[in-house]
């Protein structure tokens, strides 16, 4: 399910120019997300020219939050539209319009412990499938490393408000 999408860079040392990544997160409900993450594969395989990677992932109580970064090319082909930026920006396109089951919007980039999930789903893929546990595991792990909501302060004796 990777395809090998980088983080915008700047110019490198060998003069590499700058590449544009749009993040889209998809946000199946819990129960769906092997369906989301199937519907995403099968999807890639119909654009494989593009340069995508499941980038974050993190859920709460109703939806999991599947981020995936799309590479558009370098920042002069976007501006030119370039055949990569015109075959990414179709990607993009088809994944609101085939995925919009999984309420697909556009989304900053995903945060450390994000991409640490999503470095632990895309390991336990096997073949480019994954195995049915695998996601119900990384799901469990993100269960467990989310912090809990504190409990609320009790009131000071001189905040307290006399009924």
């Amino acid at each position: 399910m990777q395809h090998s999408a980088s983080n915008a860079q700047p110019v490198g040392e060998q003069g590499e120019p700058e590449s544009v990544v749009v993040h889209v997160q998809l946000r199946p409900r819990r129960g769906a997300t092997k369906k989301c993450l199937a519907a995403l594969a099968a999807l890639a395989a119909e654009h494989d020219e593009v340069s995508f990677a499941v980038s974050g992932l993190s859920k709460d109580d109703r939806v999991v939050r599947v981020t995936v970064g799309i590479d558009l090319g370098p920042r002069a082909g976007v501006a030119k539209f370039s055949p990569q930026a015109q075959a990414a920006y179709a990607f993009v396109s088809a994944v609101f319009t085939s995925l919009y089951d999984h309420m697909p919007v556009y989304t900053a980039e995903p945060s450390g412990a994000e991409r640490a999930a999503a470095a632990t789903l895309l390991e336990h893929a096997v073949g480019g499938a994954l195995r049915s546990e695998a996601t119900s595991d990384v799901l469990d792990a993100l269960q467990a490393s989310a912090s809990p909501i504190p409990a609320p302060r009790t009131p000071r004796p001189g905040e307290r408000i006399p009924a």
